[in-house]
């Protein structure tokens, strides 16, 4: 190290280096996608490409504290991976052969970013059906892609299965060594193969936006870069296929969704629930291009979702809400993808058409599935039952338990808010009871 850099360490201290760190590791977050999907383009092997892809991390991680994070820090971490994976290429024996393949490609460096929102990187797309093949089980292909594609840790795709840690990592392995040993093209197939990979990709996609949209862990309740990312997947997967009425349909539910984010969230950044927040905000450009892209839907899954995001994009107050055909519709859901998560869903429409009574009792019938121990929502939306049928310490246990179960900070927060207000509305109920 020299004498410059030595006390340029010292001048910024641990504070400095640490937050350094704190900004490599959100922009690697951010980019890594597309390095990823860079990179693999190059060595042809989605392991080593992300083992690469790390290797720029480590990179960032050692220089950056010294030299200062660069104006472009994703096209740096994407150079950096890409002339290791260069590096890697030409010490093969078979170089001159991998040359030829991939050409100028390697001497790129392909843009940090797309140039515009309806824009995507190629790479991307190629990655995502890489790693949709079906050599590969289907679980396989969802934890595959949310490692690569949306940069989700093990245990948030453990999570977002509903899984153990262990099985999520073991299936990840096993995925990319299966990926490598069957020598699978880089490529966006055509035809019938990639009508054939079509629903495990729209899987895929919708998978990573729901993570954006609502994150299984950590401070924020949004990971807005997921959702950007989810939504110019299902863009182009539309536009790919324009035969294909459930990539329309996961088109229009994303843009559904995406046009609420601006008022999902408060000036701290807590969650602002459905029934407070403030129409106004949400985007109508989004909800324009959702209800254009419904038309094109069909019967199936995600356009069944479309249709109920729809209503909820329609009602332009939470009390104008159509919650009798928003039930019906999840009626229709639990009979195309039988799901207690679904049944869920249901029941909340349920309490609003018809009461909480009758969503209780749908509810009380879950208390058991086994997918759902260990779900947040499951306690949260029974205590919101609760609550409303005046029953405050059930509701306040219920609260202070999803509480427990989530890990996102701001999930937390919002549930032991709620478990405070069914504890004081027990209190004072107590009070007039004992009054009267």
């Amino acid at each position: 190290m020299t004498e410059r850099n030595a006390g340029a360490d010292e001048a910024d201290g641990p504070e400095g280096a640490a937050e350094t760190a704190r900004t490599v590791e959100t922009v690697f977050r951010i980019e890594s996608a597309r390095i990823i999907a860079g990179v693999t383009r190059i060595v042809r092997d989605v392991g080593i490409a992300e083992e690469l892809a790390q290797d720029a991390l480590v990179a960032a991680l050692e220089q950056w504290p010294e030299s200062g994070v660069p104006d472009r820090p994703g096209a740096w971490l994407t150079a950096t991976a890409k002339h290791r994976a260069i590096d890697l290429v030409r010490r093969r024996e078979t170089y001159a052969r991998k040359l030829a393949e991939v050409g100028r490609a390697l001497e790129d460096v392909p843009p940090p970013e797309p140039s515009g929102p309806d824009d995507i990187d190629d790479d991307l797309l190629r990655l995502i059906f890489t790693v949709c093949h079906p050599v590969l089980s289907a679980q396989a292909r969802i934890a595959l892609t949310l490692r690569l594609l949306g940069g989700l840790t093990t245990p948030e795709i453990a999570r977002a299965f509903l899984s153990t840690e262990p099985t999520v990592a073991q299936r990840i392995v096993r995925a990319k060594r299966t990926l490598a040993r069957a020598g699978i093209p880089f490529e966006v197939p055509y035809g019938r193969e990639r009508a054939a990979r079509l629903s495990s990709v729209l899987e895929v996609v919708y998978l990573i936006f729901n993570e954006g949209y609502a994150a299984t862990a950590g401070d924020d309740l949004l990971r807005p870069a997921l959702c950007e990312d989810a939504l110019r997947l299902a863009r182009v997967l539309a536009s790919l296929m324009p035969a294909e009425p459930e990539a329309h349909g996961l088109a229009a539910l994303l843009e559904f969704q995406a046009s609420r984010t601006a008022a999902r969230t408060g000036p701290g950044g807590e969650p602002v629930l459905l029934a407070e927040q403030n129409r106004a905000r949400w985007d109508r450009l989004l909800i324009r291009r959702g209800l254009a892209a419904l038309c094109r839907a069909g019967t199936g899954p995600y356009s069944v979702q479309a249709a109920i995001a729809a209503c909820h994009a329609r009602a332009a107050r939470y009390e104008d809400t159509d919650w009798a055909t928003i039930a019906a519709l999840y009626g229709r859901l639990m009979a195309l993808t039988p799901s207690p998560v679904v049944e869920l869903n249901r029941a909340v429409a349920l309490s609003m058409a018809e009461g909480p009574a009758v969503a209780l009792e749908v509810v009380d019938a879950l208390v058991a599935e086994p997918a759902l121990r260990g779900y947040h929502l499951l306690p949260s939306v029974r205590g919101d039952l609760l609550a409303r049928l005046g029953r405050g310490d059930e509701a306040r246990a219920e609260f202070e338990r999803a509480a427990g179960l989530t890990r996102n900070v701001r999930e937390r927060v919002l549930l032991l808010a709620k478990a405070a207000e069914a504890a004081e509305a027990a209190a004072a109920r107590a009070d007039e009871g004992e009054r009267g």
